[in-house]
């Protein structure tokens, strides 16, 4: 492994990116998120040392011009389907709702290879890293047609492909028609994280019953995709925390999507967002993928498919973001960026731009169980660089720039070089 050149310069925004495959060892006079000039020294995969700037440093050398954030994370990825819309044969209809995707999504199973799988899945990881993704949790359906766990072996070789450089943790996703056997064998050859769609099923509870069941006999965390509609009847997530309450299972279960939670007003919504934080269940919001799906069957006051961002962030809940689908039939766009799902947390959630930025970066940390990340001692040199541009502007994403850091290694370093001519045309 290569030690980064020229005294560990990162160099300039707009120089050439070549740091890739770098092990950094030290960056000096980068900006924090606080906003102050700091010297960090790294060893062993985690920050070991924190000063400030020496005042002497020259500002065009080592990190200057660079601003420090912690790595970003996709606390809800689909990598079996991610990048599958070039197999769809265009529709006559403008665009999916959820169980219509659900359809398109199963009439492509019987055709799909473990092959296929693995290089959508690596394709797709590709995307993520460049954009300052290094914490993946993929959901893997346990499938309807074919080897059941086709899709979740793929994705099981791809994670150890990948172990050491990014953190990829595989989270089986069981529909109420497979079987408790699949579900054990999954559990058998390795997953991460157990994780099901109770509010599909016939009977929702029960289904999230068995699902707890399998997770407490095997000790592994939970995912469950919760309420992912926008009526307001029954919610499951308030038969999820109060299970969870029972078996003694706080801090080990998150629940994604939670659509319905925002569609409640105050009175409704207070108690189930109590019971969420007594129960420490992580929430997951998936803003691209649920504005896409949801309230196609509205005739005006669209809703936003999002869950209750505020309320719960307001009541101590974790809530982590996340872009869900990549160019599939549940989401046909998408840039596998953390910045994409900043933005909308920022216009579609009304977050602050530093409440987005933790929703993609230390939330997600906590939510996907996984120690601190940032400018502290002792804690993991998992970072990205950035400009040294204010904070609203990072979280729009439109930096040319960015270094990407997983335990001290440079994953990926782009930077973009733009030559304009606005000069007016000679009459």
């Amino acid at each position: 492994m290569a030690v980064a050149p020229d005294a560990e310069r990162v160099g300039p925004v707009d120089g050439p990116a070549r740091l890739a495959g770098v092990e950094l060892t030290a960056l000096r006079n980068v900006r924090l998120l606080d906003g102050s000039l700091a010297d960090l020294d790294l060893a062993a995969g985690e920050i070991t040392a924190v000063r400030a700037a020496d005042e002497k440093t020259d500002a065009g050398t080592d990190a200057g011009g660079w601003r420090l954030i912690p790595a970003a994370g996709e606390p809800h990825a689909h990598l079996d389907k991610a990048l599958s819309a070039e197999q769809i044969e265009p529709g006559p209809q403008a665009g999916n709702d959820l169980v219509t995707a659900i359809e398109q999504w199963r009439s492509l199973v019987p055709a799909l290879t473990s092959d296929d799988f693995a290089d959508r899945a690596r394709r797709a990881v590709r995307r993520y890293v460049a954009n300052g993704i290094t914490t993946i949790r993929t959901h893997a359906d346990a499938l309807l047609a074919g080897d059941p766990l086709r899709g979740v072996d793929a994705l099981l070789g791809l994670r150890e492909e990948l172990s050491g450089t990014v953190t990829l943790q595989v989270c089986l996703l069981a529909g109420q028609d497979v079987p408790d056997a699949v579900i054990e064998d999954a559990i058998g050859r390795g997953i991460d994280v157990i994780g099901g769609c109770p509010h599909l099923a016939d009977e929702p509870a029960k289904e999230t019953s068995r699902i707890l069941d399998h997770a407490e006999r095997s000790g592994l965390p939970v995912d469950l995709h919760t309420d992912e509609q926008t009526t307001t009847g029954h919610l499951d997530l308030a038969d999820l925390a109060e299970q969870v309450i029972a078996r003694g299972m706080q801090q080990r279960v998150t629940a994604s999507h939670c659509v319905r939670l925002g569609m409640l007003g105050h009175d409704r919504r207070g108690p189930v967002v109590d019971l969420v934080a007594k129960a420490g269940i992580g929430i997951v919001t998936l803003p691209i993928t649920n504005l896409y799906l949801q309230g196609r069957d509205a005739d005006g006051a669209v809703p936003r498919g999002l869950t209750a961002v505020r309320a719960l962030l307001e009541a101590g809940v974790p809530v982590a973001a996340g872009a869900d689908n990549l160019r599939d039939p549940f989401n046909p766009v998408g840039r596998a960026d953390p910045f994409e799902t900043t933005s909308l947390l920022v216009a579609a959630g009304h977050l602050r731009p530093a409440e987005a930025l933790a929703a993609v970066t230390t939330t997600t940390r906590t939510v996907l169980g996984l120690p601190d990340a940032g400018t502290v001692p002792g804690s993991r040199a998992d970072f990205m660089l950035v400009p040294d541009v204010p904070l609203d502007e990072v979280v729009a994403g439109s930096q040319t720039a960015r270094v990407v850091v997983h335990g001290g290694r440079v994953l990926a370093d782009t930077r973009v070089s733009t030559v304009l001519d606005l000069d007016p045309m000679p009459r």
